[in-house]
């Protein structure tokens, strides 16, 4: 056995968890989110982030898919649970059932969860996230489900604030590119 002197001269080399650790700081982790601007006129800009779809840690997509398959199968007050404004919004999913009929309205909901994989852009300003659908074959219409992250789980964001609002501006902007170039984003 050498001398403990020699056995500190020699360098143990890095494993293969070292090196691929490495290799990821070095090359930086993937993005997951795209700032954008929206130019507001007057001056003003609009700043808000579009989220990777293939990252889930920030993203409101799954609570919309437990929401939209309580509604598929009738389920108005479980889905209504899900909102930071559970009354109203589930007199207002009772408002539509009535309007529509209670097989029409599962139709249409289950729908929407048939096309979950429709979706054109999970937008993020803060805590807060708008879910942008494509609700066409076409790609021309588009549909917004707003959420917000209360407690490190997302509901349905149904109360309105100065974010909402700007949410919706976004959601306008992708209905005026769509409905004009025939953007499939």
């Amino acid at each position: 056995m050498p001398p403990l002197a020699a056995r500190r001269s020699k360098k143990r080399r890095p494993d293969a968890r070292t090196w691929a650790l490495a290799v990821a700081l070095a090359l930086g982790a993937p993005a997951h989110a795209e700032e954008r601007a929206l130019d507001l006129g007057g001056g003003k800009t609009l700043r808000y982030e579009v989220l990777d779809p293939r990252t889930q840690s920030s993203s409101a997509r799954d609570a919309a898919l437990v929401v939209l398959r309580q509604l598929a199968d009738g389920n108005i007050r479980e889905a209504a649970a899900l909102s930071n404004a559970p009354a109203r919004r589930e007199e207002v999913l009772r408002e539509y059932q009535a309007s529509v009929g209670e097989e029409e309205f599962k139709r249409v909901f289950a729908q929407y969860l048939s096309r979950h994989h429709d979706l054109v852009a999970e937008v993020a300003i803060g805590a807060h996230r708008l879910l942008i659908w494509k609700v066409a074959e076409d790609g021309q219409r588009l549909a917004g489900q707003y959420y917000v992250e209360v407690d490190g789980k997302f509901l349905l964001d149904d109360v309105p604030s100065a974010t909402r609002s700007d949410l919706r501006r976004v959601l306008q902007s992708y209905r005026k590119a769509a409905t004009s170039s025939g953007r499939k984003d």
